[in-house]
C-alpha cells in the first residue's frame, strides 16, 4: 500500500516537472533538446526593464545609474536590458559594467537588433544573454573616433595600448561569467583564430561576430551554448520562457529632460566651438551684440545639456562664470593681461574640462589622464575650430551685405560727438590719440571727432597716439604710433 502511494507521488512529481519544462526556445525545439525546468514567478514579483538603445555614450551612463538605483528600491527579482545599440565610448561601457556587476539578481540581456563593439561587452557582463531572430553581437574591437565624427587612425604602439585593454576588460568579464574567454578575445583582436570542437567560428584576420544562430550553437560534453542561451520571437516570448510572464513588469522611462541632455551632451564640442568664436567675434567687433550672444548661448547650452546628463555640477558652471567674470576684468579694468586674466583663463578651461568628465560617488576629485583624454581632445578640437572660423570670418565678413545689417551706421549720434562710420572709409593712415585705454576697444579722436576704435589685441594707454589701418563700417582699427615716427602734433595730421 505505501509502495502505490510512494509510485503515485512520483509520477505526480514527473508530471509537474515536465509540465514547468515546457517553455524552450526556437533552437532548442529544432535541436531535440530540453530546456531546463525553470519556476513560474509570482504576481509578487516584480522585474525591471532598462532598455539600450542607440549609442553608448556618456548621458546614458547616467540614465543606466538612476534604473538599476530603481530596480534595487524596488527589490526586483531580475533587471532585463533589451538591447539594440552600434557600440560607444569604453570608459562609459566600464563603468556600466561596474553598476551590472553590484546587482544581486539575474541579468538578463536580450538583443533586439544589434549588440556590437560596446554593446557585446555590456552584453557579456550579464549573467544570460538571449536574442531575437537575425540579430547580430560581436565586433568590439576599439577604435577612436574624432570630435567631429569619424575614425581617427592610430600610430600602431597606441593602438595595441588600447586593444591590449580592452583585450583584458573582456577576458575578465568571459571569467567572472564563466564564459570562454577566447571567444571573448576574438570579439577584440582579428588575429586571434577560433576553434571549437575541430570547427573554426571565427578565422584569423576576422573580428568575431556572431548570428543569432551561431551564437546558440552548442559545444563541448555536455553541450553548452557558444554565448547566446536561446533565440525567443521577441520580449515577451523571453519572459514567457522564463516564467517572468506574470511577474510585474517596470519599464525605465526616459524623460524629455534626459533626451534633450543626452542630444546636447553629444553636440558638446560643436557648442563649445559656435560658442567660442562668437565671444571672439564680439571682441573684435564690439557692439555688434548678435555673435555675443549666440556664443554666450550656446556654452550655456553646454553646461545645461551635461549638468542634465549628470555629468556638469554647479560647482563646473561657478568655475566658469567666475573666470569669465576675471577675463572682463583683466580686459576692462585693469591695464594688459597678467595674473587675474590667466587665472581666469584657467579657470573658465578647467570649468569647461570637468563637466566632460565622468564622476562617480567616491571617485577622486582630480582625475586621471585617461578621464581627461576625450575632454581635452573635444576642447582642442572646440579652441582650433574657433581660432579658424575666426581668422576666415574676420577676413571675408567685413566684406559681406550680412556684416552691414549686424553693424549700425552711426556708432552714437553727431550730436554726442560721434562720427558716422560711412565718413571713415578714407581714414586709413590718419592719427589721432586715444581718449580712453584700448582693451582692446576704447574711443580715440580722430578728424577732431571722437570715436569708437578696436586695435589688434593690444592694449594702448589713454592719451597715446595711434594710426587708422583698417575700416570695417564702424569699425576702426588702429596701431600705436611709435614716438620718432612724423606725423605731427596735431589730432588729424596725415600719414
Amino acid at each position: 500500500m505505501n509502495y502505490r502511494w510512494m509510485i503515485l507521488a512520483g509520477g505526480l512529481a514527473l508530471i509537474a516537472g515536465l509540465g514547468l519544462g515546457t517553455g524552450v526556445s526556437r533552437a532548442t525545439e529544432e535541436s531535440g533538446e530540453v530546456a531546463l525546468a525553470r519556476p513560474a514567478a509570482s504576481r509578487e514579483q516584480r522585474i525591471y526593464v532598462l532598455p539600450i538603445r542607440g549609442p553608448i555614450e556618456p548621458a546614458l551612463l547616467y540614465v543606466v545609474r538612476r534604473g538599476l538605483a530603481e530596480a534595487r528600491a524596488m527589490e526586483a527579482a531580475a533587471v532585463f536590458f533589451p538591447m539594440d545599440t552600434p557600440g560607444g565610448a569604453v570608459n562609459v561601457t566600464e563603468e556600466i559594467i561596474d553598476l551590472i556587476a553590484r546587482m544581486e539578481v539575474p541579468t538578463y540581456t536580450f538583443v533586439e537588433h544589434n549588440a556590437i563593439s560596446a554593446g557585446a561587452i555590456i552584453a557579456l557582463a550579464t549573467d544570460h544573454i538571449y536574442m531575437a531572430p537575425g540579430s547580430k553581437i560581436g565586433d568590439a574591437m576599439p577604435i577612436m573616433m574624432s570630435p567631429g565624427g569619424g575614425v581617427q587612425p592610430l600610430p600602431d604602439a597606441e593602438r595595441e595600448k588600447i586593444v591590449s585593454y580592452v583585450d583584458s576588460l573582456v577576458r575578465g568579464i568571459a571569467q567572472r561569467k564563466g564564459r570562454d574567454e577566447r571567444l571573448a578575445s576574438a570579439m577584440v583582436r582579428p588575429e586571434i583564430e577560433l576553434e571549437i570542437d575541430g570547427e573554426i567560428i571565427s578565422a584569423e584576420g576576422q573580428l568575431l561576430t556572431l548570428t543569432n544562430a551561431e551564437a546558440e550553437r552548442r559545444f563541448g560534453d555536455p553541450p553548452q551554448p557558444l554565448l547566446s542561451e536561446g533565440t525567443v520571437d521577441d520580449f515577451d516570448a523571453l519572459l514567457a520562457l522564463l516564467g517572468y510572464d506574470a511577474a510585474e513588469r517596470v519599464e525605465l522611462e526616459v524623460t524629455l529632460a534626459e533626451q534633450v541632455a543626452r542630444f546636447l551632451q553629444m553636440i558638446g564640442p560643436l557648442l563649445m566651438l559656435v560658442g567660442f568664436l562668437g565671444i571672439y567675434l564680439e571682441f573684435q567687433s564690439p557692439g555688434i551684440g548678435v555673435p555675443g550672444i549666440v556664443g554666450a548661448v550656446c556654452l550655456l547650452l553646454f553646461f545645461a545639456g551635461h549638468h542634465l546628463a549628470g555629468l556638469a555640477g554647479y560647482e563646473d558652471i561657478l568655475l566658469f562664470m567666475i573666470g569669465i567674470a576675471l577675463i572682463l576684468v583683466e580686459l576692462l579694468v585693469l591695464p594688459g593681461f597678467g595674473v587675474i586674466g590667466i587665472t581666469g583663463l584657467a579657470l573658465v578651461l578647467w570649468g569647461l574640462l570637468n563637466a566632460m568628465i565622468q564622476r562617480l560617488p567616491g571617485d577622486p576629485w582630480w582625475p586621471s589622464l585617461p578621464e581627461l583624454r576625450l575632454p581635452l581632445l573635444k576642447l582642442s578640437f572646440a579652441i582650433v575650430g574657433a581660432a579658424v572660423g575666426g581668422v576666415f570670418l574676420g577676413r571675408f565678413l567685413p566684406r559681406t551685405s550680412l556684416f552691414h545689417r549686424l553693424v549700425l551706421d552711426n556708432a552714437t549720434s553727431r550730436e554726442a560727438g560721434y562720427s558716422s562710420s560711412k565718413d571713415t572709409r578714407s581714414w586709413v593712415g590718419k592719427q589721432g590719440v586715444t581718449l580712453s585705454p584700448l582693451y582692446p576697444a576704447g574711443s580715440a579722436l580722430i578728424e577732431d571727432r571722437r570715436v569708437d576704435v578696436i586695435t589688434r589685441g593690444d592694449y594702448i594707454e589713454a592719451e597715446q597716439r595711434v594710426r587708422v589701418v583698417e575700416t570695417h563700417g564702424n569699425r576702426i582699427i588702429v596701431e600705436p604710433v611709435e614716438e620718432k615716427e612724423p606725423g605731427g602734433t596735431g589730432t588729424a595730421a596725415s600719414a
